[in-house]
């Protein structure tokens, strides 16, 4: 099952469910599911787990200690395991890290972060705006999620060219693209390190937790890409978890034309000689460094 055959059961789910007020009660999806929710003292890095009832009936138990906004993702994490039949892996990994995480695990929290804000509200609720540190939080506030949940679903759903990366202890552990950016082979190697030249990267040798926004160069992030364009980078680092993420994005017509096979791999230029048309080739609208 990949990310796309997890985000349609999960909207098909959020489908048959009345969600006009599921920003602030997750109860629709907990009847729908066939389970009720309590809440306990868990241990320390222990979010929840779900226990069926001989009688089919789903017990959710999440970490009163927990915020809030933690507690919900918790309970659609667990919904996601109910309606996708996949077992639990909770493993000695934090949840909110990628490294080593079970396939199921990271495919619930793809189901989790659909249920959470739902596809048609959310596209319904976003400002048609360039991102902003106050957007991405004001968007997190309104659905009762987090900041990096929030910027990984406006990345994914932006109709600009964005993404948005997660990075843990120097390396990078998932990246979240939007559609035009899939389309054009735009890939950010998973484990590959921060790179050199980003705001993440400097934002990290600093040593403490801090947010700002830069424009780098485009080919700092993406592999085998155009050199000489520009993006902007929001980044945020978390010095206690040694996480960090970045929203990256850019104005359409600054995204290269390039070709890709049908497995959305960028095809690369033999480098033999354009073919003559008779035009000067006068430069296009991307802006160049």
């Amino acid at each position: 099952m990949d990310e796309a055959d997890v985000r349609q059961k999960a909207r098909a789910f959020v489908a048959k469910v009345d969600v006009s007020g599921i920003r602030e009660d997750l109860t629709p999806y907990v009847v729908a599911a066939n389970a009720k929710v309590k809440k306990d003292e868990l241990g320390e890095g222990e979010s929840g787990y779900t226990i069926t009832k001989p009688n089919g009936k789903h017990v959710i138990t999440v970490n009163s200690l927990e915020t809030e906004e933690r507690q919900r993702f918790t309970v659609c994490h667990e919904i996601a395991h109910i309606v996708l039949a996949l077992e639990s892996s909770h493993e000695e990994v934090p949840s909110w890290s990628y490294a080593k995480r079970h396939p199921n695990e990271i495919a619930c929290d793809t189901f989790a972060a659909e249920l959470l804000m739902p596809y048609q509200q959310w596209l319904s609720l976003v400002p048609k705006e360039e991102p902003s540190l106050e957007l991405i939080q004001r968007m997190a506030a309104l659905f009762s999620t987090s900041f990096p949940a929030a910027a990984s679903r406006f990345a994914s759903l932006s109709d600009i060219p964005c993404a948005f990366v997660t990075m843990e202890r120097g390396a990078v552990r998932y990246a979240a693209r939007s559609t035009s950016l899939r389309q054009a082979g735009a890939w950010i190697s998973p484990r590959s390190a921060i790179p050199v030249g980003s705001v993440a990267h400097r934002l990290r040798s600093s040593g403490s937790s801090a947010a700002d926004t830069d424009e780098v160069a485009q080919d700092i992030w993406f592999d085998n890409w155009e050199k000489g364009l520009d993006l902007w980078e929001l980044s945020r680092h978390y010095a206690g978890t040694d996480t960090t993420t970045s929203l990256l994005w850019f104005d359409n017509e600054d995204l290269p034309e390039v070709e890709v096979n049908r497995f959305g791999v960028r095809v690369e230029d033999d480098g033999g000689l354009a073919e003559l048309t008779g035009q000067l080739p006068w430069p296009g609208r991307s802006r160049r460094r």
